[in-house]
This record gives structure tokens, C-alpha cells and sequence, in this order.
């Protein structure tokens, strides 16, 4: 994963040079004291300290570009971008339920780790990404971040370690229904939080699509209560639904900062921090609330491969969410992972036996459709225009999937079309 975008575009001859440099760019924080940092950035600006205004001002004639096209209601699902994002939920929501299955077969091999399970993950994050930084910024570099910023990735680490850590722990007191109806709490907490702190403000189609998702996976839910595959009563409703709620708040807070930082730094960055702080929360909570049963339990080869298999699919999932959360956003990212219950029925059938509900497939549907409406009457750049990153998204990094890095190819298309329309004009006189 990369977030500098090379030039590759370019055609020959003195079209290789058009908005040359505006292809990498990144934000340029300063802190109150004046100290610049670039963070991730591999810049290169020929025109001195009027460059970045200059870039500046080309994005924004980009963005100005997409937005000014003429669109009708449905115009942004026909772009390649919406069924990109559509195909990308679909795989998380299958990631996440291959994660549950994991976790499924372990419980049922005599194995409960929820805390050390998901260590692994951290350690492999860590490995990847946070060496992968190093590589990219040097030590003194990393320092500087880590003095400066590492307080707010050691927050989004621990939301999310704690996110995780308490969803598990709820199934084992409430039952699979009352559990995921809670988890809708996630959703109404990344409206909020994107809604008073992010400046995000939600269409009304925005709006129907998640309650249509919303109802779709009701439709789900219910389907499983009429076949009685809900769990059963639980041990301890009250703590479960409790912990399920925390659990859910924790991750609509981490889905909704992570949007933000990605939007601003490079991913390996983020995720990099991500992994090194949760090494340490998770591994605390590991020692303290899984140590009997990493004592007691029994670790054969199947016990260990699931592990693995836990860990790699984790692992892709983390890698994939900050793409989507650019293109998109953390409203859709858990919106478009209610299908999760679906695909879960259907592995569900293979692995466990399950037998599918008339209603599993309409309410699949419902969700799919609800998708669909929340990016109706919307502008072509969908919801990757983070309204937080400013009019020219002047505060944002030119990554993958931004809005800025389509701004910045939008005029250097119009810039290539504009040198070729001027070089054909004499010959077209003279003829």
C-alpha cells in the first residue's frame, strides 16, 4: 500500500511535466510552534515557497471540475468508483465473518482468548507497516511523530483494542441477537461524532440508505429469532447487552477517527502506530484476562491454524479499511458491513450445518439497495471530499482514493488536453 502516486500517467515530450508537481503532494501540518512537518510527503516543489499555494489552487480548479460536471440523481453509480466501493464493503463484511468463524471454531475446540487472539494481528501490523514507516521516515522522523502525535494514535489503538475486546466478551453473557441489535449503536455513533466534529453533513438520501440497511439487517435478525438460532437466553443478559453497547461505542469512535487521520496521513503510518500501541494495550489485557486460559488451554495443530487463519484475515481487513474509508467513508464502511450476517448464514450452512430462512436473501437485497440510495444525488466524487480537509481538501494527503489525488488528475487531464488542443491549432490554420 502506497500513498504517493507516481506519474505514471504522463505521456511523452514536454506533456511529462504537466502539474509535475503537484503529483505527490501531502499536507503540510505545523504545530503551534512553527515547526513544519510533512509527514510521509516525498515533495518536490520547483517553484519555491509559492509551490504549495500553487497546488493548492490547482486542486481546487480539479475539484471545482468534478463537481461542476452535469449529473443526474444516479450519475455517481455509474462510475467506476461507486462499484469499487460497493465490491470493497462486500469483501470487509466477508472478512469480518471469516474472523467470527474463526473465533467460532475455537470456542468450540475448548479455546476462549478474545485478547490473545487478536495480539497477533497487532504484532503482524507492527511488522509490516510499522518497519515499512521506519524505512520511510528514519528514526529521527518517527521521533518527532511519536512526541508530537503519538498520543493520538495511542487513543485510536486503545479504542479499537477495546472495541474488539468487549464485543467478544458480550456473546458470552447475551445472546447473538440481542448482541448484533446493539451493534447498530456503531452506526448512530460514526453519524454523530462525523456529524459535531467533522462537519459532515448527511443527505437525505444518506439517511434513508442506512435506515433501509438498517431495516434489511432487522429482516436478518428476526429470520434467526423465528428458527430460534439466536443464541437462546444468554447467562447474563443485562452485562452482555452492556458490554455490547460499550463494545459498539468503542468502534463507531475508532471507525470515525480512523476516517479522519487516514484522510491526513499516509495508511502505513496510521496503521503502523495502530499496531505498535496495540501490542502493548493488548498484550496488558492478554496477561490479565486470558492468562488461565492460555495456562489450561489445549494448543494442537488445528487450535493453531485457526489462529493463523484468525490473524491473516484480520490482518487483510485492517490493510483494506483506510481505502475505503477514503473513497468513502466510516458511514458507509459500517453500513456495508451489516451484510456480514448474511454471509455468515451462508458459511454458516457449509461449516456448521446452518439451513438458510426464506428471508435471509430479501433482507440481503435490502441492504444492497440501501447502499445504493445513500449515494444518490450525490456530487462524482461520492464521499471521498472530506469536508474537514478544507475547500481545496488543502489539509489532506494525496493518497489513494482521495479526493485530492482525483482533483489533481482531473487538471492534469485537462492541462494535457488544453497543450494538445494549442500545439494542433497552427497546423489546423494552415490547412
Amino acid at each position: 500500500m502506497t500513498d504517493h502516486v507516481s506519474s505514471s500517467a504522463q505521456k511523452s515530450g514536454d506533456e511529462s511535466n504537466s502539474l509535475g508537481n503537484t503529483v505527490e503532494i501531502t499536507a503540510v501540518a505545523s504545530n503551534e510552534n512553527g515547526i513544519h512537518r510533512g509527514y510521509g510527503t516525498n515533495t518536490s516543489h520547483a517553484s519555491g515557497e509559492g509551490a504549495p499555494a500553487a497546488d493548492n489552487e490547482a486542486v481546487s480548479e480539479g475539484l471545482h471540475a468534478l463537481e461542476g460536471k452535469k449529473v443526474r440523481w444516479y450519475s455517481y453509480l455509474t462510475t467506476r468508483d461507486f462499484w469499487v466501493v460497493l465490491v470493497i464493503g462486500q469483501v470487509l463484511a466477508l472478512a469480518i465473518t471469516a474472523t467470527n468463524t474463526f473465533s467460532s471454531l475455537l470456542v468450540a475446540h475448548g479455546v476462549s482468548i478474545p485478547a490473545f487472539q487478536t495480539f497477533f494481528n497487532y504484532v503482524l501490523l507492527t511488522l509490516v507497516y510499522f518497519t515499512y514507516m521506519l524505512y520511510q521516515y528514519g528514526l529521527r522522523k518517527f521521533g518527532r511523530i511519536l512526541f508530537y502525535d503519538g498520543w493520538k494514535y495511542f487513543i485510536l489503538s486503545f479504542l479499537d483494542v477495546e472495541g474488539n475486546y468487549f464485543v467478544v466478551l458480550a456473546y458470552n453473557y447475551t445472546n447473538i441477537l440481542s448482541a448484533q441489535l446493539i451493534n447498530f449503536w456503531a452506526i448512530v455513533v460514526v453519524v454523530i461524532i462525523s456529524f459535531l466534529l467533522l462537519r459532515v453533513r448527511y443527505k437525505i438520501f444518506q439517511i434513508v440508505g442506512i435506515l433501509i440497511c438498517v431495516g434489511g439487517t432487522g429482516i436478518l435478525l428476526a429470520s434467526d429469532h423465528i428458527q430460534g438460532t439466536n443464541g437462546g437466553p444468554g447467562v447474563d443478559l443485562l452485562k452482555g447487552d452492556l458490554f455490547a453497547l460499550l463494545g459498539a461505542t468503542f468502534y463507531g469512535l475508532t471507525n470515525t477517527f480512523e476516517e479522519w487521520f487516514v484522510s491526513k496521513r499516509p495508511a502505513y503510518e496510521v496503521l503502523a502506530f495502530l499496531g505498535f500501541f496495540g501490542i502493548f494495550i493488548n498484550g496488558v489485557q492478554a496477561a490479565i484476562f486470558d492468562r488461565h486460559s492460555l495456562q489450561t488451554g489445549d494448543f494442537d495443530g488445528t487450535v493453531i491454524g485457526y489462529i493463523v487463519g484468525y490473524t491473516l484475515v484480520l490482518f487483510t481487513f485492517y490493510s483494506i479499511v483506510p481505502f475505503l474509508l477514503r473513497i468513502a467513508s466510516a458511514a458507509f464502511f459500517n453500513i456495508s458491513l451489516l451484510t456480514g450476517n448474511f454471509w455468515g448464514t451462508i458459511i454458516g450452512i457449509r461449516v456448521f450445518g446452518y439451513t438458510i430462512h426464506f428471508l435471509y436473501p430479501i433482507a440481503f437485497v435490502l441492504i444492497i439497495i440501501g447502499q445504493l440510495i445513500y449515494f444518490l444525488a450525490g456530487s462524482m466524487l461520492g464521499d471521498s471530499k472530506k469536508p474537514w480537509l478544507g475547500d481545496a481538501q488543502e489539509d489532506g494527503i494525496a493518497g489513494l482514493g482521495t479526493a485530492k489525488l482525483k482533483a489533481i488528475n482531473a487538471a492534469r487531464s485537462r492541462q494535457i488536453a488544453a497543450e494538445e488542443e494549442e500545439r494542433n491549432r497552427p497546423a489546423t490554420q494552415e490547412v
